[in-house]
């Protein structure tokens, strides 16, 4: 409801329709994935076990609990967000739950065939823990962070924090830091291990995003004009181009190629949004182009990944056997896929973590795949757009880069397990196991939200000052002015007025 002013003085009040929230088509997104979901946990369990069990209860209530949750904090603390970034990401992470569980399944059948016991607890179990500690801090974002713009007063705090948390595991002992050849962990041994570099990825992007935007006009304009192109000067790009190549030469170091290919492309991506100079890309693909080729020189860890991606039939059993079983998979999944609970995903080794698109692709077919990348081609198209509708520059490069980062997870992702690019070891976003991604990725959700409330709330109607009603001339008070001989005020000199 708004005011308006009456000719009189007064005010009256006249009803205006309210902006909608959107909460409500949330709402109704949200049980449609609740549905699919718990479909998808049905056919499951009949393929696998013939029948129905009481966990299947379990780790239902468990997601739609998370789901209403959820949706209460938005309702809460940002009412006007976009109402399509939840219920997708609700459907990514259930589908994620449910492949975690098929492949539970199939453990524990292997572990029965072997005579062993199954192993306990199972990754789902685990993963459902890993949504509830990823709502709390959905949580705290969305409280402590009411207004996005507050976190470019924290750019160079965050960076230097993001520097240090790729460092740490770069300094512990293997023992406490490595895992599967790469030294990107912080390992507490029986208690749980956590990936720091998820949490700096996020830190450097809002750093980079404060930086360039209050560089934006010099990168913009300065510098020589070189065959066409307008060379940027180094100094303006200082501090990002510090903060970046430490954090690259710190994740070569512990071997973890592919944050360090998302970090760079991101960094680019902003760069380009940021001033929407062709030379900066041209620059940064050559120092890309340059930094791989010395790094293949350099690392024998990237010549093998390399030498995996050009010939994996090379060597089926050893090095290449992981991804040769994911093209046998995405082969036999076909266009339809053989049916969830159907197929062999579990042959594939890390089939819950770095390949589970492959696991996704053999049982749900190029179909399941194309509906998968979809939802994260509107997950990423609506933080763009949430970007672009921002009303500060910080707000549109922190949701662009944002955005940007899950689009270009995803492709490296799906790039390595189809062979289209070298394997890098990323987890896909909101499916694979794993807590830190999870943890990172819902911060991502929060941020994203707590941006497109602040795009698509509508402004604070303003009261207008009641005006006054003309005064009648007996009314009016008078004073004496002293006045100067020439008629200027200042001066007892001459006569009162």
């Amino acid at each position: 409801m708004s005011k308006r002013t009456d000719t009189a003085g007064g005010s009256k009040d006249v009803v205006t329709p309210r902006r909608p929230t959107g909460r409500t088509a949330e709402l109704l997104m949200l049980i449609f994935a609740s549905v699919i979901v718990t479909s998808a946990l049905v056919l499951v369990e009949l393929n696998q076990n013939r029948a129905l069990d009481w966990s299947l209860a379990y780790y239902g209530g468990g997601y739609l609990l998370a789901l209403a949750i959820a949706h209460l904090l938005i309702r809460r603390y940002a009412r006007y967000a976009d109402p399509l970034l939840l219920p997708v990401v609700a459907l990514l992470n259930g589908i994620g739950l449910v492949m975690i569980y098929r492949l539970d399944l199939a453990a524990e059948i292997a572990a029965v065939n072997r005579g062993d016991e199954p192993p306990t607890p199972p990754q789902a179990t685990l993963q459902l823990v890993w949504t509830a500690v990823a709502l709390v801090f959905f949580l705290i974002v969305l409280v402590v962070v009411r207004d996005h713009t507050v976190l470019q007063s924290y750019a160079y705090t965050l960076a230097l924090v993001g520097v240090i948390f790729l460092a740490i595991p770069a300094i512990l002992p293997s023992s406490l830091s490595e895992v599967n050849g790469a030294q990107i962990w912080i390992k507490v041994p029986g208690l749980f291990s956590i990936q720091p570099a998820e949490f700096a990825k996020i830190a450097l992007i809002i750093f980079a995003a404060a930086f360039l935007v209050s560089k934006r006009t010099v990168l913009s304009t300065a510098g020589k004009r070189i065959f066409g192109m307008v060379l940027p000067r180094a100094r303006d790009l200082g501090p990002l181009i510090v903060a970046l190549l430490l954090a690259l030469a710190v994740l070569v170091r512990g071997k973890d190629l592919g944050t360090a290919l998302l970090l760079f492309g991101t960094l680019l991506a902003m760069l380009y949004v940021a001033t929407s100079r062709i030379s900066w890309l041209v620059i940064g693909l050559l120092g890309f182009a340059g930094g791989a080729y010395i790094a293949y020189r350099l690392f024998s860890h990237v010549r093998v990944r390399v030498d995996i991606w050009l010939d994996p039939f090379g060597d089926p059993l050893g090095s290449g056997y992981q991804l040769v079983q994911s093209l046998f998979g995405l082969g036999t999944g076909g266009i339809f896929g053989t049916g969830l609970g159907a197929g062999r995903p579990d042959i594939v080794p890390f089939a819950s973590t770095d390949f589970i698109m492959a696991a996704l692709g053999e049982e749900l077919g190029l179909v399941g795949i194309s509906a998968i990348l979809l939802c994260y081609l509107i997950l990423t198209a609506r933080g763009i757009r949430t970007g672009l509708a921002c009303r500060d520059g910080f707000g549109t490069l922190l949701a662009g880069g944002l955005a940007f980062s899950l689009a270009l997870q995803m492709f490296i992702v799906v790039g390595g397990v189809t062979r289209l690019i070298p394997l890098t070891g990323l987890t896909t976003p909101f499916l694979s196991y794993g807590g830190s991604s999870l943890l990172a990725n819902y911060v991502i959700l929060a941020l994203l939200v707590r941006i497109s409330d602040s795009s698509r709330r509508p402004p604070e109607p303003r009261r207008a000052a009641p005006l006054s009603r003309p005064q009648p001339l007996s009314e009016v008070n008078t004073e004496m002015v002293p006045v100067t001989s020439k008629g200027t005020p200042g001066s007892t000199a001459g006569g009162a007025a």
